[in-house]
């Protein structure tokens, strides 16, 4: 059984910084391509940040370029975000993913929204304010 579960959302204030964590189980991860989504209210779920595991292959929203880092760690089974320059506009509830396909790349699974083919953790909230 696949279990994705994210932690370390939070409010800050615009220009502020948080790191996500998401500890995912239950899966082989090969190449797969793991990753961070979004969905403010009233909006389509958006991809924001991917990797594939191997870290080969990295994929970011245009708007988030040069303010976010996505990373794992092999050793622990976890992924991270890390959110920096935060703006009102990142507001959103922040999902971890996991592609079911172990092969696709990170752009192909990040750069659309949900089409049904992943793992989701719970959510976690992220505000800033201005």
């Amino acid at each position: 059984q696949v279990e994705v579960v994210e932690s370390g959302g939070g409010s800050v204030q615009a220009g502020g910084s948080l790191r996500l964590s998401c500890v995912i189980s239950g899966l082989t991860f090969a190449d797969r391509t793991v990753g961070w989504f979004r969905q403010a209210p009233g909006k389509e779920r958006e991809g924001v940040a991917c990797i594939t595991w191997t870290g080969e292959e990295l994929y970011y929203r245009e708007s988030v370029q040069g303010r976010f880092t996505v990373s794992r760690d092999s050793g622990r089974d976890t992924l991270y975000l890390q959110m920096n320059n935060l703006k009102p506009e990142d507001t959103a509830m922040y999902y971890c993913m996991a592609n079911y396909d172990p092969y696709e790349g990170s752009e192909t699974v990040c750069a659309g929204g949900e089409r049904g083919l992943e793992w989701w953790g719970q959510g976690t909230q992220v505000t800033v304010s201005s």
